[in-house]
This record gives structure tokens, C-alpha cells and sequence, in this order.
């Protein structure tokens, strides 16, 4: 798994980048994002708006936890010397 294609956002929200996520059997997994939440920086996956609650996101790809702490640890690393 690879983070690629890293591209900082310099609005004014707390959505600090986009990237995607490209796996060892080339499948490319587009949009994710480092945001900005009260605890620091964090990874979120691509998701959609549910339709009856807009405060309510579900998430488009599913992962385990080692798998996800993997990721963000690349990711931020990634953004860290954008």
C-alpha cells in the first residue's frame, strides 16, 4: 500500500490534504483526506453524505485497525514533508 498523489488544501476548514491510496495489486483507491480534529491530525476515508441526515458520513472503504494505523502513519509522514 502507497499514499500517492498527496495534494495540500489551503482553505480555510480544517481539511489540510487529499491523497489516494494505490495497493500492491495496483488497484488506486481515490480520496482520502488529513484533516484537522481536536485531537491533531487524523486520516479519513473516502465517504458519502447520507441522504435523510447531512451531518451523518459513511464510509466507502472499510479496513482493520492495523491496516489503518499503517496508513495514517504513512500518510502523515507524507504531509509532513509536503
Amino acid at each position: 500500500m502507497n499514499v500517492v498523489n498527496m495534494k495540500q488544501f489551503s482553505g480555510s476548514n480544517n481539511l489540510k490534504a487529499f491523497f489516494d491510496v494505490e495497493t500492491s495489486e495496483g488497484i488506486t483507491i481515490k480520496g482520502f483526506k488529513i484533516a484537522d480534529g481536536k485531537n491533531g491530525l487524523f486520516v479519513a476515508a473516502p465517504s458519502d453524505q447520507d441522504k435523510n441526515d447531512k451531518k451523518k458520513y459513511w464510509d466507502k472503504v472499510k479496513m482493520s485497525k492495523d491496516l489503518k494505523d499503517k496508513l495514517t502513519s504513512q500518510a502523515l509522514e507524507k504531509f509532513s514533508n509536503l
